[in-house]
């Protein structure tokens, strides 16, 4: 630890929040919700980043996933143009929770892979976001081991005069790079008890351009030169007219949401919440370059329409027996993904669909006494997963079967926890103890009803598992504007359908089968942060940690009946299964500096390192992969009465390919034979609000129009972009 502790003083820099140009800086007046109940910043340990919906609307991001990305904070991969998927402390995908409005987003077919899930989340209705760094699995349970993404939408308002209430939103929104055109509407009607919200969002996003300054010694890297249309009806290869246009990439998606509020007392709020979204076929982009025998392999390869549905009811009482608050909140959500591919010059069309139905229940009270507050919460998740396939021939429309990316029989994968968190304020406020427990039990059951494909030497899965995690640390102000944390807490994560039971062949012509002896992953992490305030204009903070990552579940090579390679979709291919690994470590440190100029000018930075490695018997170490380089975000801002001007720089260094994981999910045929190189951007953005209702907002996004790829990325970044939008708000 004391390398992490020597890193963060050296680089002397603070981590806090995207909220760092908002009033709401002092740690005094910070409200989050991480703690399932509001509380305020200074009373929690785990390192927490806000950002405000003020700051959501400045930086104006096409989507959730850009949103995340733009911070500087948080590493987000990309496979496609739809897609967007983060990583906190090297861990991605199902090892990250995502939750929006108290419910998790995670279920059964999470894969450990990159996935796009965030972006079904409408940014534009977002009151806040959270993001929370180490494990939160004594308050959210399984999955959360390197952190959570914790999205909430706005609520409905009542009439504060008692008479009904009517306010709008428009949003209209141009980014050039992709021709990107999106359009946001709410409206609140609110009465004395009772408050009606209703939002619209369509965003219509065409073939994507990337930069054209490129490395000097990757002239090609990223370009699109040929691409597979069918003309007279047969897939022919093309030449690109524009080989900076990333063609087959376009995509439109709307979202929608409704709330109702009903307020009898001031003691009681019922609220039903209505989400969803959807979307056209999404190019697989990254698999649309792979190339066989010389030529583009896939004719086709598209995600169907990503449909999120959501249905909740949340009670929230103040006052009631032991508790001092209360919140009840029971779910629904639907989830449908499906998957399809297409060999050039073959008329077999393959489609996998998946079909999610998620029932989800929370019970969390709090209570205070003297210097105590204590959190007692019980929750459950029901999934139920349907797979099906199929093989359609394009030219006859006959229909045939096909292996399942999941079993085709029933498969259920079931949740339980009951968890206790506490807060403890000692010496007038100076030190403050977090610590809490959470007991959860997992249950997984799969059926295969069609055996005939591979023949696998069993035709059910079934596990049940049991873990107890905690967390505990402390929280030290010496004096006004100086803080100390430090704390341990562990994280669970229970293999779900996607890890046990998936087939599926993976972009480096590996077949992945199912293994169902994989046990649960766990990690142990500890954290040390510090943050200091120099004089009135200057903060800084850093935070270290150091994790403990046990069972890490990775593929590695397996056999099926015996075979370490199979025939598979015309080729010999070798055998993969996910596999616990035994042991893995990270290691790293995230910091940044907020200094305000003047009363209008101010500077922030940050930056984050990462460091992972796999440990096995008798083998040396290896790279542990999702791991990001070394990345950041540095910007100055000026804010006045009527507008306000960012500029800003993005930037990564570079992956090496030594640091790459061959079989796991760092992509390296995605990158140039060394690896990817680092990167930056540099961008202006500026907004201007002529009368109170109506606010304009322009910027260049990559003004030197760069060509890169974020790492483990198949999707080369956009080029020179140019946004503008107008925001009317009645």
């Amino acid at each position: 630890m004391k390398y992490i502790a020597g890193l963060c003083l050296a680089l002397g820099l603070l981590q806090d929040t995207y909220a760092q140009n908002d009033t709401t800086r002092n740690m005094d007046e910070v409200v989050l919700y991480s703690n399932k109940f509001a509380e305020r910043k200074k009373y929690i340990v785990q390192k927490v980043d806000l950002i405000t919906a003020q700051r959501i609307a400045e930086v104006n991001a096409p989507t959730m996933a850009e949103l995340l990305q733009n911070s500087g904070q948080v590493f987000v991969q990309k496979s496609q143009m739809g897609g967007g998927s983060p990583v906190l402390r090297g861990f991605e995908a199902s090892r990250i929770l995502l939750v929006v409005d108290g419910i998790r987003m995670n279920n059964a077919i999470y894969r450990a892979g990159h996935h796009q899930y965030l972006i079904t989340v409408d940014q534009n209705m977002l009151d806040r976001v959270e993001v929370l760094y180490g494990p939160a699995s004594t308050l959210y349970g399984s999955d959360a081991l390197g952190g959570a993404v914790l999205m909430r939408t706005r609520q409905p308002q009542l009439s504060v005069s008692g008479k009904t209430s009517f306010n709008a939103n428009t949003l209209i929104r141009y980014g050039s790079a992709a021709n990107e055109r999106t359009v946001h509407t709410d409206f609140n009607v609110g009465g004395r008890k009772w408050a009606w919200l209703q939002s619209y969002t369509v965003s219509d996003f065409g073939d994507l351009r990337m930069g054209d300054h490129y490395p000097d010694k990757y002239p090609n890297f990223g370009r699109r030169s040929q691409y597979i249309t069918r003309i007279g009806g047969i897939d022919s290869i093309v030449k690109n007219s524009d080989d900076r246009i990333q063609r087959n990439s376009a995509y439109r998606q709307w979202d929608l949401m409704q709330k109702l509020l009903f307020r009898p007392s001031e003691r009681v709020n019922h609220t039903l919440n209505l989400q969803w979204s959807s979307s056209t076929d999404i190019p697989r982009y990254d698999r649309l370059q792979d190339v066989r025998n010389g030529a583009l392999r896939w004719a086709q390869w598209y995600y169907g329409p990503q449909e999120r549905g959501l249905a909740a009811y949340e009670l929230n009482v103040a006052k009631l027996g032991f508790f001092d608050n209360l919140r009840l909140n029971a779910s629904y959500q639907h989830i449908e993904e499906s998957r399809h591919q297409r060999a050039y010059r073959s008329n077999n069309l393959d489609n996998r669909l998946e079909e999610v139905n998620v029932g989800n229940f929370t019970l969390d009270g709090k209570k205070f006494w003297q210097q105590h507050e204590l959190t007692l919460g019980l929750d459950a998740q029901l999934n139920g997963v349907n797979s099906k396939a199929n093989r359609t021939d394009i030219a006859t429309g006959v229909r045939t079967k096909l292996d399942a990316r999941y079993p085709d029989g029933q498969n259920t994968m079931n949740y339980y926890g009951a968890y206790a968190q506490h807060l403890w304020k000692l010496g007038g406020g100076k030190w403050v103890i977090n610590d809490g427990l959470r007991l959860q039990a997992v249950s997984l059951r799969s059926q295969i009803n069609d055996n005939s494909f591979f023949n696998l030497p069993f035709n059910s899965i079934e596990q049940d598992n049991l873990a107890l995690t905690g967390n505990i640390g402390a929280a030290y102000t010496p004096r006004a504007g100086s803080r100390i944390t430090a704390s341990l807490a562990s994280g669970f994560r229970s293999p779900n359908v996607d890890d046990l039971v998936r087939i599926f062949e993976s972009g480096n012509n590996q077949l992945i089968v199912p293994n169902k002896d994989i046990d649960p992953e766990y990690t142990y992490t500890a954290d040390l942060g510090f943050a200091q305030q120099l004089g009135s204009a200057v903060k800084i903070e850093a935070n270290g940690f150091y994790t403990w990552f046990r069972n890490a579940i990775a593929l590695a090579p397996f056999s099926l009946n015996g075979q370490s390679q199979v025939q598979y979709n015309g080729a010999l291919v070798p055998v993969f299964a996910n596999q616990n690994v035994n042991k893995a470590y990270l290691y790293g440190a995230q910091a940044s500096v907020t200094a305000d100029f003047t009363q209008a000018l101010s500077f922030f930075s940050t930056l984050t390192y990462t460091y992972g490695r796999l440990q096995q018997p008798g083998k040396s170490e290896t790279p542990l992969d999702h791991i990001p380089p070394v990345y950041g975000r540095t910007s100055i801002r000026y804010a006045a009465a009527k507008w306000k001007a960012e500029a800003f720089a993005l930037y990564n260094g570079w992956k090496k390919i030594r640091d790459y994981n061959s079989s796991g999910e760092d992509n390296q045929q995605y990158a140039t034979p060394e690896g990817m190189p680092s990167w930056y951007t540099l961008n202006l953005n500026a907004s201007w609000s002529p009368v109170s209702f109506v606010t304009l907002q322009a910027g260049v996004e990559n003004i030197l129009d760069r060509n890169y790829r974020v790492f483990a990325s198949g999707f080369s970044a956009p080029g020179r972009n140019v946004v503008v939008s107008v925001r009317v708000k009645i």
